[in-house]
């Protein structure tokens, strides 16, 4: 969003060398390296004599970089569209080994973009193949794997308001691989101490809290994106000289490598296989709307029109998102919302480009073939077009039917964000998008629990659910990584963050945690509100991973968060039954979760006082008699008398009754 990613309002850039490396089978070189071996080759041409012009002409093609690198026998999406990079590549013929039949090569007029279809054998047998180039000077391998997909057992599951989502800050959370935390390939960006640099947390650190997670009782994982962020120490600085990386991952620099501070590749699928073990799901968060301001396509496009705009001539985004459900919208400001790039330096990736969305479709199926994903979490959903989302769902749900994908709108107007959830064509095109992130009913609730404001607000929220596709997929969530943390709200209490804890994980929707909300982290603002979880790095004075590293109050509440997660395992209302408004007062709220054969009702006291209700339950088919038990230990035992229940609760608290 406008105001988050790397606080980077007023910047200025200086382009530095990278250290190459060879991963995956896709070569990089140094910008550096590339650099001395143009000097060197212009020295060697002044000293003998030859013209530079006939030097370039006598260079051989070269291959620096495969997109993808692999590809599936039997995949619904065949042929694969191979975007190849490198230099020299003007005049181009491509040949391809048995099993692999080629389409008619595309190449840029620089003659650094070979763009070509691959189509694969049903036959052909998994292993790694050469694509071979061919011009006048030469000829070079291009690398490309055939791979066999994985099982779909455990696997590409997509989420479900059955689980209880969990939102991970890789680089905040847990360092479990020293050795990567101030990588060769981008030395001096590690440093604890400052907020803007990397802090060391990894995806061995992710898989070592693990046991952590299950007894905390989550069983999805959404991890921040993992993309290769290419930073390079000095590329970005801050108005006070500080350089500001993209430890956060929403810069991505290479769609297709993991960022080096947080691991491999075979980590990541290490991790990925170690989760589904245990239960969890994963959910990648990625990003397609734009890229990171020094990838090599910025100043050497694929296409002409791969981005709207160039380095030096494009549109600033102004973010005036209502723009986009207007009827009668101001064209230039629809314009510079959709095409604007963020904060006038994230370039923004135009999606009407079909050469540009075929390479983002293809990235996002490459990255749930190659690991087993269940589901995506997608940044700025709203700045790119429905036509693109119909074709990039589809592709989706055509090999992974199962699969679930939310999408961040950051607004607090249901209005507003309800427009872009899937089920109704909007501006020409079906999105087809699962979910959305409540961010209407987290406004509404920070203000009732953290403020102490009127508690009836929620409910009020929730009285627009009609305007949702589906608000039963909606991801309901108290906190994460573009907010200030609930304890950092003025007026924030343990007492009101239990009662936050206690709604999300009882209402509809996909219930979400921010790591660290469980034990009542703080931080007013971003980066503050990526802080380190406590215990997860070397050299922390206190581990929360435990219990004998929490203070009383912390563990009190992370006891309170993990007694409700159970609870949401337990009860299937909770998990899938319908939500029914029994109560509403201005500050106490009764409602149930309702199956065709259980319900369970919940009571919320959100005054400074204690609090005495009486409603009705005879639409939810508790009987006269019936007696109910508060699972919180809150409430004494009642029972249903003259199709109503009476419930007394202490101040700023809440009851879940479930029938004896």
């Amino acid at each position: 969003m406008p105001n988050t990613r790397a606080q980077c309002n007023s910047l200025r850039y200086k382009k530095v060398g990278r250290t190459g490396r060879c991963q995956n089978g896709r070569l990089r070189k140094s910008t550096m390296h590339r650099m001395d071996l143009k000097r060197g080759a212009a020295l060697l041409a002044l000293v003998i004599g030859i013209p530079l012009s006939c030097l370039a002409q006598s260079q051989g093609p070269q291959v620096t970089k495969v997109d993808p690198p692999s590809w599936w026998v039997g995949h619904s999406l065949n042929p694969v569209r191979v975007f190849i990079r490198g230099h020299n590549l003007a005049g181009a013929r491509l040949t391809a080994p048995a099993g692999l039949r080629l389409g008619l090569p595309r190449i840029n007029a620089a003659g650094t973009y070979i763009i070509v279809d691959v189509q694969i054998s049903a036959q052909v047998k998994p292993g790694i193949r050469e694509l071979k180039i061919t011009t006048a000077n030469g000829t070079v391998p291009a690398p490309f794997e055939v791979l066999t997909p994985l099982a779909r057992a455990g696997r590409f599951q997509g989420f479900s308001p059955a689980d209880v989502m969990y939102l991970i800050m890789i680089d905040r959370f847990s360092d479990g691989d020293h050795s990567n935390n101030d990588p060769a390939q981008s030395r001096g960006l590690y440093d604890r101490g400052n907020q803007f640099y990397y802090h060391g947390g990894d995806l061995q650190g992710v898989i070592d809290r693990l046991p952590y997670l299950k007894d905390l009782g989550v069983t999805a994982l959404w991890l921040t994106p993992w993309y290769d962020n290419y930073d390079r120490l000095n590329e970005i600085e801050l108005k006070d000289g500080k350089p500001c990386t993209g430890f956060h991952g929403y810069n991505p620099q290479d769609f297709y490598d993991v960022e080096e501070h947080f691991g491999t590749l075979d980590k990541l699928r290490e991790l990925v296989e170690a989760a589904h073990k245990l239960g969890f799901k994963i959910v990648q968060d990625e990003v397609v709307n734009h890229t990171g301001p020094y990838h090599p396509w910025v100043d050497d496009p694929p296409t002409p029109t791969w981005f709207n705009g160039t380095r030096q001539h494009h549109l600033k985004n102004v973010f005036q998102t209502w723009e986009l459900h207007d009827p009668r919208p101001v064209l230039n400001l629809k314009k510079e919302t959709m095409e604007g790039w963020f904060l006038d330096f994230l370039p923004d990736l135009n999606q009407d480009d079909p050469e540009t969305a075929r390479y983002l479709i293809q990235n996002t199926l490459w990255w749930i073939g190659i690991t087993g994903l269940d589901g995506i979490r997608m940044d700025t959903w709203q700045y790119v077009s429905n036509s693109f989302w119909n074709k990039w769902n589809g592709a989706i749900k055509r090999e992974y039917p199962k699969f679930t994908v939310v999408g961040e709108v950051k607004d607090g107007d249901v209005v507003h964000t309800s427009f872009f959830q899937g089920g109704v064509v909007r501006n020409g095109a079906d999105s087809r998008l699962d979910s959305l992130l409540d961010f209407p009913l987290f406004y509404s609730l920070r203000q009732a629990f953290a403020e102490g404001k009127h508690l009836d607000e929620v409910p009020k929220t929730l009285a627009k659910d009609y305007l949702y596709t589906n608000p039963n997929i909606l991801v309901t969530l108290l906190g994460g990584h573009d907010d200030g943390r609930f304890m950092s709200e003025k007026g924030a209490s343990i007492a009101g963050l239990k009662l936050a804890n206690a709604f999300v994980l009882t209402t509809r929707g996909v219930p979400q945690l921010y790591y660290g909300d469980e034990i009542a982290m703080s931080g007013a603002d971003e980066p503050a509100t990526r802080a380190d979880f406590p215990g997860g790095f070397p050299g922390d004075k206190k581990n929360a991973f435990v219990k004998e590293g929490r203070k009383q109050q912390e563990q009190d509440l992370f006891a309170y968060v993990r007694k409700l997660t159970r609870l949401h395992s337990e009860l299937e209302p909770l998990r899938s039954g319908e939500l029914v408004n029994l109560y509403v007062s201005a500050q106490q709220y009764a409602y149930a979760r309702k199956t065709k054969t259980d319900a369970v009702v919940i009571v919320i006291n959100n005054d400074t006082k204690p609090a005495t209700m009486e409603f009705a339950v005879n639409e939810i088919g508790l009987a006269d008699g019936k007696s109910l038990v508060d699972r919180l230990g809150v409430s004494p035992e009642t029972r249903v008398s003259g199709a109503s229940l009476q419930v007394s609760l202490p101040a700023r608290s809440a009851a879940v009754f479930v029938p004896r």
